[in-house]
């Protein structure tokens, strides 16, 4: 069973049970995701949860206490050999409660953000858990005096990066970009509360960049879940200032990218795999950033200033997240070459652990051990 909660989440367990299918074609899986993991053989018991943050996962709590009961329900009916949980801690925690208590062994692959806040979840994920596949370098350590194996297995956006063939060139000629002048991508995030609260900013960030630099060049990548109508006015505005948008494919747009403006996420990540200099922004509603600064306990929110522990890329985080502030910052980017050259020597660095690594083909491997 591959349990996962989100839209990443939900890629990664898509990844996997192809994997997996591939390796023992007789296998039967089982699962909560959504549309790719069914596509890869899943049967699914129940779809993944939409809610995003910390106040609208309260409106999902009758859909995860349906989708709680229908696990156990399985559990109880049919032979499950390992339930493999892919992050979501709140509900896949309790799954593993239960699958313990049937003797079903448990993988954790993506495992809780426990080293970001709630640090009092380390024992109680390594005492539910036989094996934590980590996808990020310093997880091992945090878990080493619980007893459980942690492995870094790696993570699987850059895995997914490594299988994906982008024509710059094609590219280029299909948004009308010229290959002399820089382009500058645009990334406000995928759910449309975070469009709401990036567009205004990044129009204004646009205008101020055109009066510094005339020849910037600009595309926006466009989630498939948003609805254009909504944002009319704003778009119109994007494309008054010469933004070409993308409908979705993330990485064919960071792939032609010089310079990059990106939400906190998977984009700000991908980003740096691939080696485009960025600033990263985050803005959420008054309510849910209060309760973050009382529970977050790391210094960073970018998964490359965590792993290195420095900032090596600049984080403009709610009221710091103002158009002359986010347009200075990435204009220095830009005109420092010394800077720029630093944080590309950075970023190959950091690609470099990942591209050694292949964690669906790790993972599916741990699978095998647990059930010999």
């Amino acid at each position: 069973m591959i349990i996962a909660g989100e839209s990443s989440g939900e890629l990664y367990g898509a990844m996997l049970a192809k994997r997996l299918k591939e390796q023992w074609p007789a296998v039967r899986l089982l699962g909560i995701g959504g549309e790719k993991m069914e596509a890869a053989g899943v049967e699914l018991i129940s779809g993944i949860n939409s809610a995003f943050g910390i106040v609208g996962a309260v409106s999902s709590i009758t859909h995860l206490i349906a989708a709680y009961r229908k696990v156990k329900d399985v559990f109880k009916t049919i032979r499950v050999d390992v339930v493999v949980l892919i992050d979501f801690p709140d509900f896949n925690l309790k799954v593993a409660k239960a699958a313990k208590k049937m003797g079903i062994k448990v993988l954790y692959y993506v495992s809780p953000q426990v080293w970001a806040w709630r640090m009092g979840r380390i024992k109680k994920v390594a005492r539910r858990s036989d094996v934590i596949a980590a996808i990020l370098p310093f997880e091992p350590e945090i878990y080493a005096k619980e007893n459980v194996y942690c492995e870094f297995v790696g993570h699987p956006i850059a895995e997914e990066l490594k299988t994906h063939v982008v024509d710059k060139d094609a590219v280029r000629r299909e948004f009308s970009l010229d290959a002399k002048h820089p382009v500058v991508g645009i990334f406000p995030g995928s759910r449309a509360a975070e469009l709401n609260r990036h567009l205004p900013v990044l129009i204004d960030t646009i205008k101020i960049m055109n009066a510094r630099h005339s020849e910037f060049q600009y595309i926006m990548p466009i989630a498939p879940n948003i609805a254009i109508e909504t944002f009319g006015a704003m778009f119109k505005d994007l494309a008054a200032l010469g933004v070409k948008l993308s409908d979705g494919r993330a990485v064919d747009v960071l792939s032609v990218c010089d310079l990059a403006i990106v939400k906190s996420g998977t984009a700000a990540f991908q980003a740096a795999l691939i080696g485009v200099p960025l600033v990263v922004i985050y803005k959420v509603g008054a309510l849910d950033y209060n309760i973050i600064k009382m529970i977050i306990e790391v210094k960073y929110i970018n998964l490359v200033n965590l792993i290195y522990d420095a900032p090596v890329v600049k984080e403009l985080i709610q009221e710091m997240a103002v158009p002359e502030t986010i347009a200075g910052e990435l204009i220095k980017l830009y005109e420092d070459d010394n800077l720029r050259n630093e944080t590309l020597e950075k970023f190959k660095r950091l690609r470099e652990i990942f591209d050694r690594k292949n964690p669906t083909n790790r993972v599916a491997e741990l699978i095998a051990e647990l059930i010999a």
